[in-house]
């Protein structure tokens, strides 16, 4: 437990070496990545070791003599510190070219500050052992996470997106403070062991609210609707860490708990996977329809947040079966994947944050042809893309292979579990699908074809720091995708401590499985490896001509007769219409010698469409209405604390 406290405490003085020297612009990022990069390597090394040694390391301190703030390392919490140690350190190492403005040196400084205080806050919550520990540092991270989404609060756009996600952060924490409020009225502790006591009826109660509070935060359906704002107002780095590691602390919320409440119904289960189905589906749906670089990838998390709740779901079904093997694999997958998309997400959050910071837009229409000018970020997007498209070779495919296993696993059960294990293979099938789709409109439209403007014509990839990152992340996708065993040993160690009796199972068939995975990627690479040898010894000593081919009279072409994101995927979001509905906006062509017009064309998010209708609007209403309390007059307010107060005093 030692080394984690050190840890902790460099990144948090890493913060701090950033305010202090801010108008030493470059010593003072030199010195808080060196700080903060080191305090995440220590961590990561260090929660590395304890998930191996399979111990439980646990630290507490009172505070003001009246409660404790308790900590505990177990196999679950290790395994969660190690994707937050570790994507923090290469956003840490990423930012160094990213951050390049000494113009805004404080700003730079308060941002790292914030942005240490979110590592820590991170690391305590998965580390936390009691409600008020768990509490406090989970409000530390919203607040820190919302100061580094308005970074930028200079743009109206941005300080909207801070002040949603504020709304939601607190909206969410409201449903934990509901959870915890119900265990304490039964146990009269503030110690999460003591759930486990609660009655069967209050311990459904508990988990929904649990499962709402923390959905929020992780952008589960319908609770998404801050993550499509936030993620792009927030810097590149942030994007990846917030992205690939903090909206994670939901799901390890939800998977504590379960653990700690020890209530093994069907019911729970079906609900988390039939929320991860909708998630997923629509997730992607919606990522597909998005023109905003960034906003594509954030909803394309609430697709992988759906992923991993359907491994869940699919685990706590076999649990409550007794299927043990449907429960391993649908836990280990989830965490399998945990770790996995907190590889590629990060990857491509850093690969659109050097493209955005190069060529100065967002909108991905705007681009093209950016595989001429950036080969390696394109090469490293590329994979991040295969990765996240669950394509064999590579790590995203690992991580759900477990988790298809697990459902089929669930097709021999009775009812409504036989039913979901149906659905549940259909909507990864789906998922993957159109998350190929998705990608390969990005990645057509931005890196392939024709600059569409001069802003994409000359874009360059200078920052050793920004490319290097993304290189160790793609590689890391690469090898997880061959080497799958060593990776899904954590996650089995992990998913021990989540169900009773995993601990005793036998390791061999599942072994099996990664083994597998491994023989049929390298008899894939020899594949490929024999056909272009082949190839290249026919083709060695032939000269090849080039020439251009009959155009048909169409000798020059411009970017403007490539194909958009909107028009390539159309036909996709026509099927999702009614879950997706598409407004359009244009000036009708009139008379005959017409103005110039313009076409605007945006998919809507089902979700914050109805909300503002059903539930923003009437509060605003509301309290339009009863803006006539407040007068300004000082002497009315002292009256209105009175009459609070007589009216206390008849409930004291």
């Amino acid at each position: 437990m030692n080394l984690f406290f050190v840890a902790i405490m460099m990144i948090f003085f890493g913060g701090g070496i950033a305010l202090t020297l801010y108008h030493k612009f470059h010593r003072m990022k030199i010195l808080t990545c060196l700080m903060i990069g080191s305090g995440c390597l220590i961590g990561g090394v260090d929660s590395l070791l304890k998930l191996v040694s399979s111990g439980e390391y646990i630290a507490s301190v009172n505070y003001l003599h009246v409660f404790s703030l308790s900590f505990r390392i177990d196999a679950l919490s290790a395994f969660f510190l190690i994707p937050i140690f570790a994507i923090s350190m290469v956003a840490t190492i990423y930012s160094f070219h990213y951050m390049n403005k000494p113009q805004r040196s404080l700003g730079t400084a308060v941002s790292y500050l914030f942005f240490s205080l979110l590592i820590v806050a991170m690391a305590l919550v998965v580390t936390s052992d009691n409600m008020v520990t768990f509490l406090l540092s989970w409000e530390i991270m919203s607040l820190s996470s919302f100061f580094l989404v308005i970074y930028n609060y200079q743009q109206l756009e941005n300080r909207k997106a801070g002040y949603l996600y504020l709304v939601f952060s607190h909206v969410g924490v409201m449903f934990l403070f509901a959870a915890f409020g119900v265990i304490f009225s039964y146990t009269g502790s503030f110690d999460f062991g003591m759930a486990s006591s609660l009655p069967d009826s209050a311990k459904l109660l508990v988990l929904i609210l649990f499962l709402i509070g923390f959905g929020s935060k992780s952008g589960v359906f319908p609770f998404h609707i801050w993550l499509p704002h936030a993620h792009p107002a927030a810097p590149s780095h942030i994007s990846a860490v917030m992205s690939g590691v903090m909206i994670k602390t939901g799901i390890y919320g939800i998977l504590r708990m379960y653990t700690h409440i020890d209530l093994h119904t069907p019911v729970f289960g079906e609900i988390v996977l039939l929320a991860g189905m909708a998630s997923g589906i629509l997730g992607v749906a919606y990522a597909l329809g998005q023109q905003d670089f960034k906003r594509l990838l954030a909803f394309s998390s609430m697709e992988n947040i759906g992923i991993i709740l359907m491994g869940m779901g699919i685990g706590m079904i076999g649990v409550s079966s007794g299927n043990t093997t449907m429960a391993i694999l649908g836990f280990s997958g989830s965490l399998f994947h945990v770790l996995n998309h907190s590889i590629f997400k990060s990857l491509l959050f850093m690969g659109a944050g050097i493209v955005i910071q190069k060529t100065g837009t967002r909108t991905i229409d705007a681009l093209g042809g950016l595989m001429k000018t950036m080969r390696v970020t394109g090469i490293t997007f590329l994979i991040g893309s295969l990765a996240i498209s669950g394509l064999p070779l590579l790590n995203g495919f690992a991580g759900e292979f477990f988790i298809y296993i697990g459902a089929v696993k669930g097709v021999g059960l009775d009812r409504m579990a036989f039913i979901l294990s149906h659905l549940a293979i259909v909507s990864l099938a789906i998922i993957g699908g159109l998350s190929l789709a998705c990608f390969t409109k990005v990645l057509g439209v931005a890196f392939q074809g024709e600059a569409r403007t001069p802003r994409a014509q000359g874009a360059d990839e200078k920052g050793p720091a920004m490319v290097g990152s993304m290189v160790a992340l793609a590689g890391a996708c690469v090898v997880i995708g061959l080497f799958p065993r060593p990776f899904f040993l954590m996650a089995f160690k992990a998913a021990a401590s989540v169900g009773p009796g995993f601990a005793n199972l036998s390791l061999d068939p599942f072994l099996h499985m990664t083994g597998n995975i491994t023989r049929a990627s390298a008899l894939f690479m020899t594949l490929f490896a024999l056909i272009f040898l082949t190839r290249f010894f026919l083709y060695r000593d032939k000269s090849v001509e080039q020439s251009g081919t009959w155009g048909c009279g169409f000798t020059k072409g411009t970017a403007k007769i490539q194909y958009t994101g909107t028009s390539y995927a159309a036909s996709i979001i026509d099927f999702f219409k009614p879950v997706a509905p598409v407004s359009q906006d244009h000036r009708a062509v009139e008379g005959i010698f017409p103005q110039k017009t313009y076409f605007k064309s945006y998919v809507n998010d089902i979700a914050e469409l109805y909300m503002v209708t059903i539930i923003v609007k009437p509060i605003l209403a509301i309290f339009d209405k009863l803006r006539w309390i407040q007068h300004g007059d000082i002497h009315l307010y002292v009256g209105y604390i009175l009459l609070a107060i007589v009216a206390l005093l008849f409930f004291i």
